[in-house]
């Protein structure tokens, strides 16, 4: 005799109801079930994740003084990976870092980007550095995921890549000449003497290619001339008055750097984007949720929870 098994579904629970054929009684998926029994809802799974963590960005130099100049702010770091064979009810942590406080005075210290991330069961940890502030007189560039510009060739720049990872997160921040600030460093290259933003690298997990983690652009002394920060994001610089761009927030780009009697920009916020063919059961932080080819898009623009 031979049984036949009839799936299904009520709620989140599965019914089987069967018939006999020549005294048999199998079923699939090897389970084992009188008639009528019920039992939870096996999870899909196992599935996959891609991500991009990016940190904030540092803040650019402020100046004050009459001859001063300003480094512009190092880029968010910027870190790439992916987790296969992930079970149904996996649950991640993300943090999204802040940017970094903009500097005021030529000799204030502008603020070190947060750092970003994501954690949890059945991944490795990945962490982004926040990016390093800019530097003016009597500050140094600072250190960071990407480093930030030095105000003068005297003046150390901003080493990047400070979390010491392969590939590297980011890049150095430039030294500045005799009349600009150097360049904040971006997650694709290093700053510019001539006071352009480091570039940032681009990522393509939402479905469009987009550059983030731009570095911040040096402040020139004299000089009404507009330095650009780094493609992803990074702040123009500002000379004589006013306030210097701020790192595009999301993008983990640095802040602009401002010279003579200007304010520098703030860096931009981070950003954690997770890619996957598995649909969440529930978020925290209230993430963005696109579609790509068939691919969820989860968007972190602020710290949150995602359980799969």
């Amino acid at each position: 005799m031979r049984t036949r098994a009839n799936f299904g579904v009520i709620g989140n629970t599965r019914t089987i109801s069967t018939s006999t054929v020549g005294g048999m009684f199998s079923i699939d998926d090897q389970r084992v079930a009188t008639q009528g029994s019920v039992w939870p809802r096996s999870p899909f799974g196992p599935f996959s994740i891609e991500y991009l963590v990016v940190a904030g960005g540092g803040g650019g130099a402020g100046s004050n003084n009459g001859n001063g100049r300003a480094g512009g702010g190092g880029a968010g770091g910027f870190r790439t990976s992916s987790a296969a064979d992930l079970p149904m009810g996996t649950s991640l942590t993300i943090t999204v870092g802040s940017g970094g406080a903009a500097g005021t005075t030529y000799q204030s210290t502008a603020g070190k980007g947060e750092n970003s991330s994501i954690s949890g069961n059945g991944i490795t940890t990945l962490t982004s550095t926040g990016g390093g502030r800019g530097g003016n007189d009597g500050n140094t560039g600072g250190t960071g995921g990407s480093g930030g510009g030095s105000p003068y060739s005297s003046y150390a720049v901003g080493a990047g890549n400070e979390g010491g990872y392969t590939p590297v997160e980011g890049y150095a921040g430039a030294a500045g000449t005799g009349t600009t600030g150097g360049g904040g460093g971006g997650a694709g290259a290093v700053g510019n003497s001539n006071g352009s933003g480091g570039i940032g690298r681009v990522s393509s997990i939402t479905g469009a290619s987009t550059y983030y983690a731009g570095g911040g652009a040096g402040a020139a002394f004299g000089s009404n001339d507009v330095n650009s920060g780094g493609l992803g994001g990074g702040g123009n610089s500002i000379t004589n008055s006013g306030t210097a761009g701020s790192g595009t927030v999301n993008t983990g780009g640095g802040g602009g750097g401002a010279a003579t009697n200007a304010t520098g920009g703030a860096g931009g916020s981070g950003v954690v984007i997770i890619r996957t063919l598995a649909t969440a059961s529930g978020t925290t932080g209230s993430p963005t949720i696109t579609t790509d080819a068939g691919y969820k898009v989860y968007k972190f623009t602020a710290s949150g929870t995602i359980t799969f």
